[in-house]
């Protein structure tokens, strides 16, 4: 039947009668318009154990009480609520103290017995209080979507209102000044080399992000594995938006009210790093790439004989045949077993790369198996996704499918067996030659909740390292494994550490970095670090002897650089600065029981390893825009030198008391001074009544069994509470407690000063004595009492102004009395 203009009003009357159905010949008439579509007016909810459900009618959105601080809100714009599943959550138990749901005649409240999350029901606007009522984070338009014709599903977005005082922090590795607000960003993992600042995207996808509103923090984790948008205050000042190309509104909202509440509350979410071996902190040497083995040992016997401390050594590609992952050219190394077992003689843990692309080779056994397995990914007409990097013509492994992740874990059996100690991933954004990474359209298992590349993409790094652990793991039997990363999403931390990527030899990337290390720490990425010296480019020796000092204090300390420029070991730059750069190396190993125990604290606690100034003093609006002071743990402020021919440096330190970690002088918080930085020095401080544990200078982790261990001890008149953990480096045990975590306590007055020791675990150390230095004293000790004994030997302080005591490693009380 031909339709025309002049009964086609009477054919739709007529179809209108059928059943309530209006049956129309032309499928045009009555499509909508593909629009921004917004939540409406609540009209009904219900409640299914700690979820209670809202709809306009047709969207619903899900609010879901987490814990007592942490409330996950989801949309669905058509009703229904995609698959439960997440790459992102550790799956540690919540406590839920006690939830309810308040209705009155304008709002729907969601609340637990610390946070609030607010549903106003004429415009489905979201809100979160805290228990006083105050409103600490809320929308400025409904959560809203729009049809993508192209792929199916829907784009998503959230906007939320900005005050005019609002700042945010976190977000990962983006290269930009330290507090985001004023700026956009895009979460899509790419291979950045030599990136820029402001540059972006980067490496990693960490869609997580803290803001600071009227003195309180909360927090905001966008679960979301698809390309991700934020914008916080740039576009319009008074709003953030996030939102996502694909998959669905799900974001978690993670009360404070202080910035470590958020970020612990986040790692509970996510999880924390694992324990690292302590090997793992000492200093790394890399290159691309160090071949033959004879340049290989030239540079481990250059480490021994200049006496510069030393724990691994990397083998970048070249170690390879053909490039081909799990393989050894035998010409550069005929006996890798021999190789390895003679540099861990001599106290060097070896490292090696390994890339996702695999090369297309009939005659090659891994390519054998994963095309005899389908263990490669395909495209969306079943070809197989091929691309071009180092080995050639590649095939690349689908990480995101379960039997893969085991496959490839076993693969490392033959590298675990000639001794290899450590995997770096790299290439895994996934990178690849001119096209840059995978076409959308490839298809991936996404561990039974199939997905595209555009859904994939941000997860194939991470899940690529996690089958690199799980795999050695296994293999390495009770050894913690160690494994790197250059691309992930959030929860990557449960599998490796990571570096901030192909930087550049430059005074700027020195600033980056030390800003990128801050951003991955309150991130919840707190095992990273930088390529020191810069990867491409040529650093002087100022250059690279302040970035020596900077790495002394990133939780990674590994010096790297590419194969066109010059070698940059700490002794290639003349006698003067190859010193100055073992003094610091030395300065890392002996810090390295303070650095251990930060770890534990992580990873038994949750607190973040680099800790910016504003996370110290949130209510400080000063704070938020310091990038270049920190501390590392709790106890040391550092503050590195990034300006070239800079002697000094004016450093701002928060309240209470600190003391100069060289000279002992003794500093007031809450102000700036300016410090002294020759090119042989950097301000360091350390907070008052702090304990520091230390260990005897050795060039390598294990070298000799410490007979006696160090503290250095501060003087404080307020109560100060330290920590310090030990267990047997590099194994298990620890799981079952065989560990020790010694707890001290220290006060005084104008004539006396108290420490007290409490001790708990199974871990029995060989030491039996301390050497206690104490520093800061405002009185001269004329006696020492150690659980009520009288300390007999000299009560003279040294050149230093310390106080030395020897005493037991398991005293309970020393009094020093005026």
């Amino acid at each position: 039947m031909e339709v025309s203009k002049d009964n086609l009003s009477t054919i739709l009357d007529v179809n209108d009668l059928e059943d309530g159905v209006q049956h129309v010949n032309n499928p045009i008439v009555g499509l909508e318009p593909i629009v921004k579509k917004y939540l409406g007016t609540v009209k009904d909810y219900r409640q299914e154990g700690n979820s209670f459900f809202f709809s306009d009618g047709n969207a619903q959105v899900e609010v879901r009480v987490v814990s007592d601080e942490i409330i996950r809100v989801r949309l669905a714009p058509q009703g229904v609520f995609l698959e439960e599943f997440s790459y992102a959550l550790s799956h540690n138990e919540q406590k839920i103290t006690v939830f309810t749901c308040v209705e009155n005649e304008y709002t729907y409240s969601v609340q637990t017995n610390t946070v609030a999350c607010v549903i106003n029901k004429n415009n489905f606007l979201i809100s979160f209080e805290d228990i006083n009522g105050h409103t600490i984070n809320q929308d400025l338009s409904p959560m809203h979507w729009e049809e993508n014709v192209d792929f199916g599903g829907f784009y998503v977005y959230a906007t939320k209102k900005c005050n005019d005082d609002e700042n945010f922090f976190g977000l990962g590795d983006k290269s930009s000044d330290f507090n985001l607000r004023g700026n956009r960003y895009l979460n899509w993992n790419t291979d950045a080399y030599s990136f820029g600042k402001g540059q972006d995207p980067l490496y990693r996808t960490i869609p997580f992000y803290m803001g600071i509103n009227d003195g309180i923090s909360y927090g905001i984790f966008f679960d979301n594995t698809f390309k991700s948008h934020f914008d916080f205050a740039c576009q319009d000042n008074d709003k953030v938006s996030f939102w996502a190309d694909g998959g669905e509104m799900q974001y978690y909202y993670i009360h404070g009210p202080h910035m470590m509440d958020v970020l612990k509350r986040y790692h509970t979410l996510t999880g924390t790093h694992q324990m690292p071996a302590k090997w793992t902190l000492g200093f790394h040497q890399c290159r691309w790439s160090y071949y033959p083995e004879k340049k290989v040992k030239d540079i481990a016997r250059n480490f021994r004989e200049r006496n510069i401390p030393c724990d691994a050594i990397y083998l970048d590609i070249d170690y390879m045949d053909g490039y081909r992952c799990f393989t050894w050219n035998r010409k550069h190394f005929p006996d890798p077993a021999r190789m390895i077992k003679e540099l861990a003689s001599d106290g060097f843990k070896t490292v090696v790369i390994i890339d996702p692309g695999i090369r297309v080779d009939e005659n090659y056994s891994v390519f054998r198996e994963g095309k005899q397995n389908n263990f490669f990914c395909r495209r969306c007409d079943d070809y197989f996704m091929e691309g071009h990097v180092w080995p050639g013509r590649c095939q690349f492994p689908d990480f995101t499918n379960p039997k893969v992740r085991v496959w490839w874990g076993g693969l490392f059996k033959e590298l675990v067996d000639v001794g290899v100690a450590g995997v770096w991933n790299d290439m895994n954004e996934p990178a690849v030659f001119g096209s840059g990474t995978f076409p959308v359209d490839v298809r991936h298992n996404y561990d039974g909740y199939h997905g595209s590349h555009r859904k994939a993409h941000n997860i194939y790094g991470m899940q690529m390292v996690r089958s690199t652990y799980e795999g050695l793991k296994k293999l390495q039997k009770n050894k913690r494994p160690f494994t790197i990363t250059r691309a992930g999403y959030s929860g990557v931390q449960r599998f490796a550490t990571v570096w901030t990527g192909d930087n550049v030899a430059s005074w700027e990337h020195l600033k980056i970095g030390i800003v990128q290390c801050q951003r991955l720490s309150v991130s919840g990425v707190s095992f990273c670090g930088t390529d020191i010296g810069g990867f491409s480019g040529e650093p002087d020796g100022e250059l690279f002897t302040r970035w020596i000092q900077m790495g002394v204090f990133s939780p990674f300390m590994r010096a790297h650089s590419a194969g066109d420029t010059a070698e940059r070991e700490p002794w290639s730059f003349g006698q003067e600065y190859e010193d100055i750069n073992r003094k610091f190396i030395e300065l890392r190993y002996r810090l390295l029981p303070y650095i251990y125990s930060a770890f534990w604290e992580h990873y038994k606690h949750n607190f973040p390893i680099l800790r910016p100034l504003v996370m110290h003093e949130q209510e400080n609006i000063l704070t938020h825009t310091i990038q270049d002071i920190f501390t590392f743990g709790d106890k040391i402020l550092v503050a590195p030198v990034s300006d070239p021919g800079a002697r000094s440096k004016n450093v701002y330190l928060p309240s209470g008391k600190w003391y100069d970690y060289w000279t002992h002088d003794s500093y007031s918080g809450g102000q700036e001074h300016e410090v002294s930085a020759a090119i042989d020095s950097m301000p360091i401080f350390v907070k008052a009544g702090s304990v520091i544990p230390e260990s005897p200078l050795m060039q390598y982790v294990g070298e000799y069994e410490v007979d006696e261990l160090i503290f250095q001890i501060y003087y404080s008149d307020y109560e100060v509470n330290s920590f310090y953990y030990e267990d047997h480096d590099d194994t298990f045990a620890f799981e079952q407690n065989i560990y020790l975590e010694k707890k001290y306590v220290v006060n005084g007055d104008k004539r006396s000063m108290t420490i007290n020791q409490t001790i708990e675990g199974l871990f029995t150390p060989r030491y039996e004595t301390y050497d206690l230095k104490i520093i800061g004293l405002p009185f001269a000790p004329s006696r020492v009492l150690i659980d009520g004994r009288e300390f007999t030997d000299n009560l003279e302080l040294d050149d230093l102004k310390r106080l030395r005591i020897k005493s037991s490693k398991s005293f309970k009380r020393i009094e020093i009395l005026a």
